[in-house]
């Protein structure tokens, strides 16, 4: 029985729950219930209501985390090729038949729901790049294992970039050089591998006839826009954002009192720029405090990834680290007016349905590896 609790689908082990990340856990939920604040007062007094479409969604990825927190890890290494498969056929039905907003298609409408599937993307992305790497091990210093570890990235990636979601295609990126890392692959494979992203990067950027090719007019728009003065240009949102904050000054104006907030001004507020609200009603020591719950939850995030005694369970929490953090980074760094606006979301605080499930899904498959991975002392 004992080892089929170790190999099988569903955990048998009765010490489970004395084995979870409390930490983990705890901090993900202060985390969430900082989000659903923010968004209720983003929409008090106003006809919006994405408050309650966020509440909803927060009690559908109980599903997803239960999925995630009891199926044991080692069945999506079993099921990597089915799980790749099915990551690369959402994608394609995206293209094929997705629902068109904003110049985008991204999502797959069911019902009265949209589905993203390049959000859930990203953690198939981990759990089958993870696997791949698990079953290499013993060839983890070969540059072909390092190739093809980069095809595998690239066919989810492409179709992610196609739609266009460039924001999230950068991120698959940083989820394979996470687990590359994680993975031990070799430093002069991945600095060999930034080495050559960094050179495309600078290229496109300085040639006005491949920039135009790779990017569309409102991305180019926006990559100007950040050196310039024109508050009508596509700055304006960060322009917003930094009045909010200069508002805020360092004890804010209480919370459901924000006056940008108020008036609307600042474009999808409930969702890129959702940290805005904590700005201008919460100030420094708001955003100070939500930093903090940040930092707890990657702590223990990192926590579990430096304490992994088994590689696929290490590049699992590698991945996620990078994904949620990269997330954060930027997302307030782009509210900030410190880098050109991109399209990512703030994990458990943006609006998104997809978004939050995923950050729920990636909270109950670390509380298992965590589970799996604590050794137990005495029997």
């Amino acid at each position: 029985m004992a080892a089929l609790g170790r190999t099988g689908t569903f955990p048998t082990d009765a010490r489970s729950i004395k084995k979870l990340d409390f930490g983990l856990l705890i901090s993900s939920m202060v985390l969430l219930g900082m989000g659903l604040m923010a968004l209720y007062s983003q929409g008090f007094q106003r006809s919006d209501t994405q408050f309650t479409k966020q509440l909803s969604f927060a009690v559908l990825g109980l599903v997803p985390f239960a999925l995630f927190a009891f199926v044991h890890p080692r069945f999506w290494l079993r099921a990597m090729p089915f799980v790749y498969g099915l990551n690369i056929l959402l994608l394609l039905a995206v293209l094929r038949m997705g629902h068109k907003l904003l110049g985008a298609v991204r999502w797959i409408q069911i019902g009265p729901m949209q589905f993203q599937p390049s959000e859930m993307a990203k953690l198939l992305l981990i759990l089958t790049l993870s696997a791949f790497f698990a079953v290499r091990q013993d060839r983890i210093e070969k540059l072909s294992t390092f190739a093809l570890s980069f095809i595998h990235l690239v066919v989810p990636m492409a179709l992610v970039f196609l739609q266009p979601h460039l924001g999230a295609a950068v991120v698959m990126l940083v989820i394979w050089l996470c687990i590359c890392i994680a993975a031990n692959a070799p430093l002069k494979f991945i600095l060999g591998a930034l080495g050559t992203f960094a050179l495309v990067a600078v290229l496109i950027l300085s040639i006005p006839a491949l920039r135009s090719k790779v990017f569309r007019g409102y991305q180019q728009g926006r990559m100007t826009a950040i050196h310039g003065n024109d508050i009508k240009a596509a700055n304006y949102q960060t322009f917003r954002a930094e009045i909010a904050f200069g508002v805020g000054g360092v004890n804010g104006t209480g919370f459901l009192k924000g006056l940008q907030k108020k008036s609307g001004v600042i474009p999808e507020q409930d969702n890129d720029f959702i940290f805005s609200v904590i700005g201008e009603e919460g100030g420094l020591v708001g955003c100070a405090l939500v930093l903090a719950a940040f930092a707890v939850f990657f702590f223990r995030i990192w926590l579990i990834m430096f304490q992994a005694t088994e590689p696929y369970y290490r590049m699992i929490a590698a991945g996620i680290l990078g994904l949620l953090a990269f997330h954060m980074v930027v997302n307030i760094a782009m509210v900030l007016g410190l880098i050109p606006v991109v399209g990512l979301w703030l994990p458990f605080f943006s609006a998104g349905g997809t978004a939050l499930m995923l950050c729920i899904a990636c909270v109950g498959l670390l509380l298992n590896v965590r589970s799996k991975e604590r050794p137990v002392l005495f029997s």
